[in-house]
Parts: structure tokens; sequence; C-alpha cells
């Protein structure tokens, strides 16, 4: 997935921009990389099958990197919530990733930028935000940009689109509750569940969807879990040194590594109309972005 979740935030010092901006960089180029694997796997396999592959190797490695801290990063007063979180991102991944075998690699991660604008959205029923006019005209933007790259009722894609569109709305909610876990909540802990829950509800439903592989297909499947491992390191790494605020912006250079990617694994090239409704839909996450940075700063307190 390639929209990172910029409210899980570490508890380092953050003191260096530049830094933060490095990891947050290696951290988008690692999600596309991600979507990539993904996407070459459902040539042999089943989405469910790839969705099981991500989540049991990243989980694999958390528990052999922790080892006998894991119980420990377990322990929530909320573990309701988390679970609840949890779920929601195997969820989206497995709409994401069944999206990623029938539509190019961009058009898919073009579609994913409409959660933040859904996140926009979705917080004035579920946290009470209050959202101004100019905010409410890129929600309205951004989801002509989604319609322009769907383009309903024009061929055989458009169901893959709505995967795409369903994946986005999912993942809001994931973003949107890991916001009411709020700040307290360990971020070992908020990274540990996703993993852990994604293999055991994969798992569940994996004899309904098993094909079985080759042995060289099974080093991809490793390498999927690998990749999704090292993108979450790297994201807690640049928010160990900067702000999620400063590191969103850099979100949107995924789309320029899905472009490249895209041409260069699977002979894809987005085409005019896809451009403009993706320009649409990253305009408008950028002014809601600098909307809310304008606000935060006049409702900070004056020293």
């Amino acid at each position: 997935m390639s929209v990172a979740d910029p409210t899980l935030a570490g508890t380092g010092p953050r003191q260096d921009a530049r830094l933060a901006i490095g990891w947050a960089l290696l951290a988008m180029f690692l999600f596309i990389c991600l979507d990539s694997t993904a996407k070459a796997l459902t040539a042999h396999m089943p989405s469910g099958q790839v969705v099981w592959a991500r989540y049991t190797f990243h989980a694999l490695i958390l528990v052999v990197l922790l080892r006998g801290g894991l119980v420990p990063r377990l322990r929530t007063a909320r573990w309701r919530m988390h679970l609840f979180r949890s779920a929601l991102l195997t969820a989206m991944t497995l709409l994401y990733f069944s999206a990623l075998a029938f539509i190019p690699l961009a058009d898919a991660t073009a579609i994913l930028f409409l959660t933040p604008i859904l996140v926009t959205a979705l917080s004035v029923p579920v946290l009470g935000e209050k959202v101004g006019p100019r905010r409410w005209a890129s929600v309205v933007v951004a989801f002509v940009g989604a319609l322009i790259i769907v383009r309903p009722g024009t061929g055989t894609m458009e169901l893959a689109a709505v995967l795409a569109l369903g994946a986005a709305l999912v993942n809001a909610g994931f973003h949107l509750t890991t916001r009411l876990l709020g700040a307290t909540e360990d971020t070992l802990t908020t990274l540990l569940y996703p993993a852990l829950v994604g293999t055991v509800l994969s798992t569940l439903f994996l004899p309904l969807v098993w094909t079985p592989v080759p042995l060289p297909v099974w080093g991809l499947m490793a390498l999927l879990g690998a990749i999704g491992a090292a993108s979450q390191y790297c994201l807690i790494k640049a928010l160990t040194h900067a702000s999620p605020v400063t590191i969103a912006p850099f979100n949107y250079t995924t789309l320029i590594w899905a472009t490249l990617l895209g041409f260069v694994l699977f002979g894809e090239l987005p085409d005019g109309w896809t451009v403009l409704g993706a320009v649409l839909i990253v305009g408008a996450g950028l002014f809601i972005y600098w909307r809310e940075r304008v606000l935060a700063r006049s409702e900070a307190p004056t020293p």
C-alpha cells in the first residue's frame, strides 16, 4: 500500500527534518515496491493468498526481531480497538491487491490517494471535527478526479477501480481508528497488531484460495513480507526525526515511483485522463494539508 499513515508517530527526538525526509522518501519507494511485488504475485495466485504472504512473512520477521519483547508489546487496555483497526487494514489490503491484479499500478495509487480526502470528510461524523467550505470544496474536487480515473461505464476495468475506491474508503477508516487510539499507544503495539491479526485472518481463509506455487515464487512471497516490514521501519525512523505534518507531502512521491515501476515492470503508462484525475486528487490533498497547517497555526497559543 502506498499511502502511509502519518498518525503513527514515533517517540524519539524530532530535530532533523532533512533526515526525516530522507527516511520518508525511502519509505514511499518501498511502499511502491511492496505494491509492485504484490501485483507480480497476483499473476501466480489469488489475491487472498498474496495477502497471507504479505502479513505472515512480515509477522515472522517481527517475531524474530522482538523475541521476548513480543508479549509485553501486545498488552494494552484497548486491545479491542486494535483488533478492529487491524481487521480494517487486512480488508483494505485484500481490496487493494485485488484491484492491482487488473488495473495499472499508477491508477490504483492515484485512487488510493483519496484516503486523506475521505479522512477529512469522515472526521466530521466520526471525530466531531469541523471542516470549512474550502476543505469541502477540495473533497468534491478530489472525487471528481476519482471519477475521471474510474470513468464509470466505460470499460471492463470499472469493477477493479471500484475495488481500489473501496480500499481507499476502508483505509480512511483505518486512519480514523488510529487517531481514536491516540498518542498514548506504543508505536510497536500499533504495528504488531496489524501484522499478527492479518496473519490470523488470512490464514483462516487460506484453504479456500490456496494455489500451489513453485519454489522461486515462495522467495517472492517472502520478499513481500520483508518489504512490508522495511517500509514500516523507514516510516517510524522518519517520524522519530520530524512530525507527521513535515513528511505528509512526500507521500505523493509514490505516484512518481508507481508510474516508473509500472512502466518498467509491467509495461503500463497512465493515459491522459488518469493523469488529469491524479492531478486533481493530489492538488486537493495538498490543499487540505496546507489548510490544516494554517488552521493549526491560527489556533496555536501565542507565546
